[in-house]
């Protein structure tokens, strides 16, 4: 099976679904501006690539993108590399240090795991964002910046801000242009055609000529792939490597991720051996998110009562 032409359909992002469409759509849309872009997705969806795509769309295509994960910066040296610092203005600061903001002036920012950067600091963010300036640390002179800011965030923007992760008014400053990632499992035919992707490259890089077996293609179809796009490659990838001349995905998926049911077209596949309360726990969630969180017409779907059901979540 070869892939179709019309599955690359946005520069470098791949996918012909109606949910990569709609992506699509807001990335070429948003490109051209200049506004705040906030992705939202689970983790492994890809969004340090669509922020890639939105910049190469741009205006500032021939300037510098520069992707920082927040999560991964300790708190007490976030703002130093962001902003950046001044020749002595901290024990072993024996330079003038330019931080990320100024690295990327007049290009395009990526700031992930937003909601990972420390509440003080999305102050001093919000800032910059509203100004356009900011001190470097240990500096008292402004510094001014043109900067494409896009932000992104595995977490659920409303459960954020009540958990005191997101401060309420930068969540606003940055959804200026909200843009949620779609699941892989949500992607219907582009999973299959990604496998074939990653493994079309593999087989170019090395110079061979590997094939997924029928089976293969049966689980990357069925399968929920709940770590999406990091997760179908890094299986592909491991498959490649311990193939002779044909792929056994099945065998390269994790014990634990191999136990958990999968969704296809509305349907949960369990695995024999499933324990009874995992089953009902799962049972209930698919049904929850199969009504969008409607939790009345899951209780009634399940025959359940309503308070039942609210025990269930609190429990889970």
């Amino acid at each position: 099976m070869t892939i179709d032409n019309s599955f690359k359909r946005f520069g470098i992002l791949y996918g012909s679904s109606t949910a990569m469409e709609q992506l699509h759509q807001q990335v070429e849309r948003v490109a051209s501006t200049d506004a705040t872009v906030l992705l939202v997705g689970e983790s492994g969806t890809g969004k340090e690539l669509i922020a890639n795509a939105i910049h190469h769309a741009s205006a500032r295509r021939d300037e510098t993108f520069v992707a920082v994960n927040c999560g991964a910066i300790p708190a007490h040296l976030i703002e130093a590399a962001l902003f950046g610092h001044e020749k002595g203005s901290f024990t072993g600061a024996s330079r003038q240090h330019i931080g990320y903001f100024e690295h990327a002036s007049r290009g395009t920012l990526f700031l992930d795991e937003i909601t990972e950067m420390p509440v003080d600091m999305q102050v001093k963010l919000l800032r910059v964002l509203e100004a356009g300036t900011f001190l470097r640390v240990g500096g008292d002179e402004e510094v001014k910046v043109d900067v494409r800011l896009v932000a992104a965030t595995n977490r659920d923007l409303d459960t954020a801000v009540k958990q005191g992760n997101l401060r309420e008014d930068l969540m606003y400053r940055l959804a200026v242009f909200p843009v949620r990632v779609p699941p892989l499992r949500e992607r219907g035919s582009d999973i299959e055609m990604l496998a074939l992707h990653f493994l079309e490259a593999l087989n170019e890089k090395e110079g061979t000529q590997k094939v997924f077996s029928r089976n293969s293609l049966d689980v990357i179809r069925s399968y929920s792939w709940p770590g999406n796009v990091r997760e179908l490659k890094n299986v592909v990838q491991r498959a490649f490597i311990l193939a002779t001349d044909t792929l056994d995905i099945e065998e390269c998926i994790s014990d634990l991720a191999a136990k958990k049911p999968t969704v296809h077209e509305g349907y949960l596949n369990f695995f024999v051996g499933t324990p009874l309360a995992d089953a009902q726990k799962e049972i209930i969630l698919a049904t929850l998110k199969h009504y969008s969180g409607n939790k009345r017409l899951t209780a009634e779907a399940l025959g359940i009562s309503l308070k039942t059901l609210y025990n269930r979540l609190k429990e889970y």
